[in-house]
């Protein structure tokens, strides 16, 4: 006799850690995905729910709610928009009877300016700028609800990650970026995509582990320098050449703002985004400079999670690149 399966809601199933969850939870034998999104495609026929849902309205995520077991919070967008769909979400699951358990997805850019190896019980400075200080604000609202965990991971990486892999691909086979000096020192907490969502299956399946805040990312960090030269090998954009500083602070001061309006301009139109060179924005590189490490020690104990070498996690990606700009 087969047990019945567990409705999960994913809000933000569109996006690209939201895709992953749905593919994630329909290739186990306990849950079937229910994908909460803005509007309905205009076409597909993969078999799967879609509920149309308002995240910031709050009769319209309880309304998604109704019959599932858990929710998977991947609702992404600006800072205003990210307080308000997790305000709305969880008064939704206070509303919703039984109380489904929520694994909310927050950031490690909570931590803010913090340096040094950083646990869960770190102060959140949340001061890097209006997203850091919503998703501080949004973590806030989950630790309230007392059936909700908490994922804090670094750079999320893989194949199809648009700011993590598309961009920085780019990047390093325009040669814009590549070793950094001084300015890449700092550690890239990169986290493999599919870590990601198996720590996220773990969390619907253990309700032992509601309440519980988790770090994910690589044990062993590299720094941006030695990141951007394994990718950029991988991606064979070589040689992967030193920048200067000179050169940096024309991307970041002169090009950057011009790029960024470029391509909020081609999104707006519709044009493809390979046509517009990706900016470098001043705070990618405060990022890179940024001696933090994400202590993840109590996910690979209340989790079991292993991950995945880096070597292999870059040349994933590199690969699934390289394919996908093949004609």
């Amino acid at each position: 006799m087969s047990l019945m399966k567990q409705s999960i809601l994913v809000l933000g199933a569109s996006g690209f850690i939201g895709r992953k969850v749905v593919a994630g939870l329909a290739g186990t034998d306990w849950a079937t995905p229910i994908l909460g999104v803005r509007r309905a495609p205009a076409s597909g026929n993969d078999g799967f729910d879609r509920r149309i849902v308002e995240a910031t309205g709050v009769e319209s995520v309880q309304a998604a709610m109704q019959g599932v077991t858990g929710v998977v919070n991947c609702v992404a967008g600006d800072a205003d928009t990210i307080v308000r769909a997790t305000k709305a979400l969880f008064e939704a699951a206070r509303r919703t009877t039984p109380a489904p358990r929520v694994v909310h997805l927050s950031t490690m850019s909570v931590y803010g300016s913090a340096v040094g190896l950083v646990d869960e019980t770190a102060q959140l400075l949340g001061d890097l700028g209006p997203y850091s200080a919503a998703k501080v604000a949004a973590e806030a609202e989950a630790a309230a609800y007392p059936h909700a965990v908490i994922f804090r991971p670094g750079c999320v990486f893989g194949p199809g990650s648009e700011q993590w892999t598309i961009r920085m691909a780019r990047l390093l086979l325009a040669h814009r970026l590549g070793d950094l000096g001084s300015a890449g020192d700092g550690y890239c907490n990169l986290t493999r995509v599919g870590d990601v969502v198996l720590a996220i299956l773990r969390a619907l399946e253990d309700p032992r582990l509601d309440g519980r805040v988790f770090n994910l990312s690589t044990p062993e960090p590299p720094t941006w320098n030695q990141f951007l030269i394994k990718f950029g090998t991988a991606l064979r954009a070589v040689p992967v050449r030193r920048l200067s500083g000179r050169r940096l602070r024309i991307e970041t001061k002169l090009l950057a703002p011009p790029l960024k309006i470029a391509e909020i301009l081609a999104r707006i139109c519709k044009l493809d985004a390979r046509l517009v060179p990706p900016p470098i924005p001043p705070s990618l590189l405060r990022l890179m400079e940024q001696e933090i490490r994400l202590d993840t020690r109590r996910a690979e104990a209340d989790l079991g999670l292993r991950r995945t070498p880096i070597d292999t996690t870059l040349d994933e990606a590199a690969r699934w690149f390289l394919d996908a700009r093949s004609p």
